[in-house]
């Protein structure tokens, strides 16, 4: 059937359906005034046993005064109610839509504010600080900026000056020539945006200073517009994964192949389908280019060498192609990426500095719940009866994250991790993994009271880091639930490292304060002769 014919026929069955609705509405309507009339007459009627004829007008009158202005005195308040929470409605959107990229960077921008508040560290929060000022005038610059990348002496420094069409820097054929980081601006016909090229130094350079290189030239990728990828050949694994990690930034890449000169057009045309192919995904087919930025010179009998001109025309069309179709959004969303980076950033300082402070209030609860058990020992072992001291240490590892709990609800997460441990069998390991440790440095007479407070003092740091995965994780235990965190942190807790560091802790905390209240004591009894070689046997190098 004609497209032509369907669309009449559409509209037609569309009016239909109006006229039909109007119908029913005015029905409706006319249903309704007569139902108001019907009782208006029937109230009429049976004033009329009781009233004169006069006095019924002015009362209908006066009644249906008293409920319109019932009515006003109910509906005008909930009418303004209305309104405020449309308009407040209509706001919010507004403010948590951003109209576009450079909106949503403001308001990251903003976010990255509110963190510098809460961050302690005065290093850490000045260096967030600038780099929050230097994000600030990247979004109020005015240029594209260009960064070339590539490994040593690939061309990058010839090919800015190619571009440039005058000498910016040293070439040589040593690898890593480019020392630090050079930057040129170019402006191309057409553009209103100046273009500023960024010269880097080379990757994947041996030694200490061709790391540092490296890293300044990633850094310099991070705040690019638009990527220039050199090569001077096929992609080596190791160059493919530096693109690759390139492109996951969402950063838009061309990539160059340079010294087209030294290949004839057969070879050429083979190894820009190889790295198509290779770099399919990461970059779109169009903009692997080829370019000769410094062709070798030509010798002539008798005469001087020929130098011919650089070739980076196609190279030149492809990038105004680029940067005038999508120049102003490639700034807006490397803008918005760095900021998004900085606002991560800020988040992981303020991350650490909780983890800080919550191990300190864990430490601190630890030891005291370790006294606790020490003044009064116990029978067993047993987390339960220390839920009051851990329910605390919740409340207060809770507020560091910046969330409000009850005591109610800090009390049942003492509990459930208690039940936990204890179900898990760590209470049990903890005391086969302490007792052996105490036994040879403690008498009789004090190992089970030492031995009591130390696995409690144990438990409540398995505990405590338990709450912390909780709390980073937005109060929830994960999809693998409480079991596994708890039995995570445990394997992590009983690493020699880390053990030997705890009972290091434990005898200045516990062992030494409960042999002081107990005043002289046997000494310590020699090792035998094969207890003695186990422990230099088994001493760390």
């Amino acid at each position: 059937m004609d497209q032509r014919s369907i669309q009449p026929a559409g509209i037609v069955m569309k009016g239909r359906q109006r006229m039909l609705l109007g119908l029913a509405a005015a029905f409706v309507a006319l249903v309704v005034l007569g139902g108001i009339l019907q009782a208006i007459r029937t109230l009429i009627w049976d004033l009329s046993y009781f009233l004169p004829g006069w006095l019924i007008t002015p009362i209908l009158l006066l009644g249906l005064g008293l409920l319109a202005a019932v009515a006003f005195q109910v509906g005008w308040p909930w009418w303004q109610q209305l309104q405020r929470q449309r308009k407040t409605s209509g706001s919010s959107v507004d403010v948590d839509a951003p109209a576009n990229r450079r909106d949503a960077a403001q308001k990251s921008l903003t976010s990255i504010d509110r963190l510098l508040e809460r961050i302690v560290d005065d290093v850490s929060r000045e260096s967030l600080r600038q780099e929050r000022e230097r994000v600030t005038r990247e979004l109020n610059r005015g240029d594209l900026v260009v960064v070339v990348f590539g490994t040593g002496s690939s061309g990058k420094t010839s090919l800015i000056r190619a571009l440039l069409q005058e000498m910016v820097g040293e070439v040589s054929a040593a690898m890593g020539s480019t020392q630090t980081t050079q930057s040129y601006r170019l402006r191309l016909q057409g553009l209103e945006r100046a273009m500023k090229l960024v010269d880097t130094p080379g990757i994947l350079e041996a030694g200490e200073s061709g790391i540092s290189r490296e890293e300044t030239a990633r850094r310099q990728a991070v705040r690019a517009d638009l990527m220039v990828v050199l090569v001077d050949g096929d992609l080596r694994q190791s160059e493919l994964t530096v693109i690759r990690s390139i492109a996951e930034l969402g950063k838009r890449l061309l990539l160059v192949l340079n010294k087209r000169d030294l290949r004839g057009a057969d070879e050429e045309r083979r190894l820009l389908e190889i790295l198509r192919s290779r770099c399919s995904g990461l970059v779109q087919p169009q903009d692997v280019v080829a370019c000769s930025a410094a062709p070798q010179s030509l010798p002539r009998a008798g005469r001087s060498p020929l130098q011919p001109a650089p070739d980076v025309g196609e190279l030149l069309q492809r990038l105004a192609a680029v940067l005038h179709a999508e120049g102003e959004e490639l700034i807006a969303d490397n803008i918005l990426l760095q900021c998004r980076h900085l606002d991560q950033r800020g988040r992981d300082l303020l991350n650490s500095q909780r983890q800080r402070e919550a191990r300190r209030c864990i430490d601190r609860y630890s030891w005291i719940g370790a006294g606790i058990v020490a003044a009064n020992p116990l029978p067993g072992v047993d987390l339960l009866s220390t839920a009051a001291v851990n329910g605390q240490m919740v409340l207060e590892i809770a507020r560091v994250y910046g969330i409000e709990l009850s005591k109610e609800r800090a009390r049942e997460l003492a509990v459930s991790v208690g039940r936990t441990l204890a179900g898990l069998g760590i209470v049990k390991g903890a005391l086969r993994l302490i007792t052996p440790a105490l036994s040879l440095t403690l008498p009789t007479l004090l190992i089970s009271q030492a031995v009591q407070a130390v696995a409690t003092a144990w438990l409540t740091r398995i505990a405590g880091a338990s709450f912390i995965r909780y709390f980073e994780q937005d109060q929830d235990w994960g999809d693998d639930g409480l079991q596994q965190v708890v039995q995570e942190v445990f394997e992590l807790n009983q690493r020699d490292a880390s053990l030997r560091r705890f009972l290091e802790t434990a005898m200045r905390q516990v062992v030494e304060p409960l042999q002081r209240r107990a005043g002289a004591l046997p000494p310590r009894p020699e090792p035998r002769a094969e207890e003695d070689a186990w422990d230099r046997g088994h001493q760390e190098p």
